[in-house]
């Protein structure tokens, strides 16, 4: 009976190690939570300082550079806060966060992201300003989905999660900040917060 435990156990750190060695397990809560706060500043910003709010799709907007800039600022200090905490993660944990299996999970995220930024540009073009939220919430949904295949299966769930926001919001378009500053805002300090007590602390 004794040997049959031993074999059971050898096989579960077995099946640990294959794991931990195909997943990205560097991934931050902290960071998360930064790039959540992050966007409901956007949000606030978008809102209150610029006046930006479509209510239906077909919306004009005199100057969309400053939703474009703001937009960036966004993008950019959220993905500072990932690189340098999953760096920082990575190496209290005595690996490296830039691997095979980050460049594969980054690989599958760029697919979705990069085809729904050309298609969010070209709808923009055309005046269809109302789509841009439900649209960056199904294609970030799409990439997190992909992302699960390479590292804790919570990404995978945060992927539907925003891509069901994404959904709800093109049958209530006139919400579109709302929607979207709960998807990239409250969705990721929720995770954030849930991943540091359940892998961090």
């Amino acid at each position: 009976m004794k040997e049959e435990q031993d074999y059971i156990q050898d096989i579960a750190e077995i099946r640990s190690m294959m794991e931990r060695s195909t997943k990205f397990l560097s991934l931050s809560g902290w960071a998360g939570i930064l790039a959540g706060v992050y966007a409901l500043a956007g949000a606030w910003i978008v809102s209150h300082v610029l006046g930006f709010q479509p209510d239906e799709i077909f919306y004009s907007y005199p100057d969309l550079t400053n939703i474009f800039l703001t937009a960036a600022g966004v993008l950019f200090l959220a993905l500072i806060s990932a690189l340098l905490d999953s760096q920082r993660k990575a190496q209290k944990q005595d690996k490296k966060a830039w691997n095979a299996t980050s460049r594969r999970m980054l690989a599958s995220m760029a697919v979705p992201l990069f085809t729904g930024g050309i298609l969010i540009l070209l709808l923009i073009s055309n005046g269809l300003l109302g789509l841009i939220a439900p649209l960056t919430l199904l294609f970030y949904g799409l990439a997190l989905y992909n992302a699960g295949a390479y590292t804790i299966r919570e990404v995978r769930v945060m992927g539907y999660v925003q891509m069901i926001l994404g959904l709800l919001n093109m049958a209530f378009i006139s919400y579109g900040l709302l929607f979207w500053a709960i998807g990239f805002g409250v969705v990721h300090i929720v995770y954030g917060i849930y991943m540091y007590f359940r892998f961090e602390r």
